[in-house]
């Protein structure tokens, strides 16, 4: 299956820069994966496509402060370091620029020494496995010193970090946000569950693989990163009720569902407490184990989520929305609109 299949022309200046003031006045596009017909609302009215008995799955990781600045010790040259994810104890598995300057045994220094690393190993394309050490909790020190890693392709400064956060991130760990969930306010959430929809949490913490972008010509090849998930068994015995009950189960998030999908597919279809990683990739002819429908923002060209959401509603029914989405100027990616397919 050739890359060149999930491609779309995309203005730049679709691109969202910046959160609307208020999260749920975001638009709302919605798809009959079935039939491709296409609706536009404003995102508050998901309600209305929401039926008693659902089971909304929102992923309720939280971003960390990745991005932190620092200096070699012995010559005080600028090293920039984001974390990626968390190996045991204290060593990180890192990106640093420049990564010609940290060599196995670089120390740097970060916060007036409140915080130091030392490379342990290197890795491919700037990769480096950094030990931390420090006073106190790891997390704090992080809070105090790093700064949030915004994606790629946003240029602005971010006045309130917090919109970078869903109004449920609880399980520190993601270097990104899912960003699907960003839509979703307190009193949503409030009137979600009046409606009768159940709401369940799952934590997928996300890794910087997701802007990662596909460089083979045949998607079959491309190598997917893997990324720790945990499910309860508070939800997982929910969303067997309501797999039982008739009810839909429909995933916040690209990251939701390859939670869902992953457990699903290791247990006939059934959901189970368990925790671990998954590098699950989905494309057209998946068949889909564990939801019924997805709510997500609209994605990159080429990319690994296009691919996705292409697997649930038809790749063609998802670039025929995607033009209709260019022609009405909606927003696109981290702070843009909404896509619910049902």
């Amino acid at each position: 299956m050739k890359i060149d299949l999930f491609d779309f022309e995309l203005p730049e200046e679709l691109i969202a820069q910046t959160p609307l003031l208020n999260r749920d006045a975001s638009r709302l596009m919605v798809l009959d994966k079935k039939t491709g017909e296409i609706h536009h609302e404003t995102f508050r009215n998901i309600l209305s496509y929401l039926h008693k008995g659902d089971c909304l799955v929102l992923n309720d990781t939280r971003v960390m402060p990745a991005r932190l600045y620092g200096e070699k010790e012995n010559t005080g040259a600028n090293i920039e370091v984001l974390l990626l994810k968390q190996l045991e104890g204290d060593r990180w598995e890192t990106l640093v620029k420049p990564a010609k300057r940290v060599k196995v045994g670089t120390e740097i220094t970060f916060g007036d020494g409140r915080l130091k690393a030392t490379c342990v190993d290197t890795l491919e394309h700037g990769g480096r496995i950094l030990e931390f050490s420090y006073q106190g909790i790891f997390y704090e020190v992080l809070e105090q010193l790093g700064e949030m890693p915004l994606p790629p392709y946003i240029k602005e400064k971010l006045d309130d970090p917090e919109r970078y956060q869903t109004v449920y991130a609880r399980e520190v760990g993601s270097a990104a946000a899912p960003t699907a969930g960003l839509h979703f306010t307190e009193q949503l959430l409030d009137d979600i569950r009046a409606k009768g929809v159940h709401i369940a949490f799952i934590t997928l913490h996300v890794g910087l693989g997701t802007f990662r972008p596909v460089n083979v010509e045949n998607i079959e090849e491309h190598d997917m990163h893997a990324e720790f998930y945990q499910m309860t068994e508070k939800t997982a015995r929910l969303l067997n009720e309501v797999r039982q009950q008739g009810g839909r189960i429909i995933a916040v998030g690209t990251t939701s569902t390859r939670t869902l999908e992953t457990i699903a597919s290791k247990h006939n279809g059934a959901f189970v407490a368990e925790s671990g990683w998954t590098d699950i990739f989905i494309y057209p002819g998946y068949e889909f184990k564990a939801i019924d429908g997805l709510v997500t923002n609209f994605h990159l060209p080429k990319s690994t989520l296009i691919m996705l959401v292409s697997a649930l509603a038809g790749r063609e029914n998802i670039l025929r929305a995607y033009n209709a989405a260019v022609k009405e100027r909606y927003r696109f990616f981290s702070f843009g609109d909404a896509m619910l397919i049902i």
